[in-house]
């Protein structure tokens, strides 16, 4: 008689194959899937439908701090209420883990680190919405300010911020003159204290949006700032980011 495959009793068979030989099924075990992240769909932004987005999300899904952890450590940050549609986008993103998908991939000693883009063959896979800039006097790119980087100025007439790529300033100390001849923008008292004390980068003042500012790891920051880099800018160790909305 021809035994039925399933029931052969031959060696690593017989260990497979005995729920088919009329062995109980094992039981089924129920896998939890994540909730998903509330917010609107990045897939879905434009630069036309952005910006109430995230402005009706900020409102909905406040929040002030975010951590972001490297290889080198950490660095704490807090977004500014008076730039709402850049600091709801960081929030936006942070919480649904796109940031954690990219690394720092520009670094210019003495002047910023920007991060936001991702790893692979360096090509921008994110997609990819602008956001209107929102520049505030009070607002400069002193050492440790947070901005975002713009792109195509050519085609870009109204200087909109990417969604992504942002940056921190680590910039140089500057006696008041030096500072103030750098940008077009009157300076106040305290802006050129602040550009003599700790340093920063005042051509950027007034031309990228700074929504926020490092409050705690400025020395992390510090240590990017250092780190060999490739004839792109790009870090030759990669440094990668994990991004968690903390308060």
């Amino acid at each position: 008689m021809v035994f039925p495959f399933a029931c052969r009793p031959a060696g690593l068979a017989l260990a497979l194959l005995a729920t088919a030989c009329g062995q109980a099924p094992p039981p089924v075990v129920a896998v939890e899937t994540a909730p998903a992240v509330p917010g609107p769909d990045i897939a879905a932004l434009t630069d036309a439908t952005a910006p109430a987005a995230l402005l009706a999300y900020g409102r909905q899904y406040p929040g002030s701090e975010v951590l972001i952890t490297t290889r080198l450590g950490k660095i704490r940050v807090r977004l500014f209420d008076d730039t709402p549609i850049h600091k709801a986008n960081f929030l936006l993103l942070a919480r649904k883990g796109v940031f954690s998908e990219t690394m720092f991939n520009r670094v210019v000693k003495g002047f910023a680190v920007q991060g936001g883009q991702t790893a692979g063959p360096r090509t921008i896979r994110l997609h990819r919405y602008r956001l209107p800039p929102e520049f505030r006097p009070g607002h400069f790119h002193q050492k440790g300010a947070l901005g975002m980087a713009r792109y195509d100025d050519e085609q870009n007439p109204g200087r909109l911020s990417s969604n992504t790529d942002f940056y921190f300033v680590v910039g140089e100390k500057l006696a008041p003159n030096q500072a103030q001849a750098m940008t077009p923008r009157r300076l106040t008292p305290a802006q050129l204290r602040a550009y003599a004390a700790v340093g920063g980068a005042p051509s950027l003042d007034g031309q990228y949006t700074v929504f926020g500012e490092v409050i705690e790891g400025q020395d992390v920051v510090d240590k990017i700032s250092q780190v060999p880099v490739e004839s792109d800018k790009w870090p030759v160790q990669d440094i990668t980011i994990k991004a968690e909305v903390v308060k």
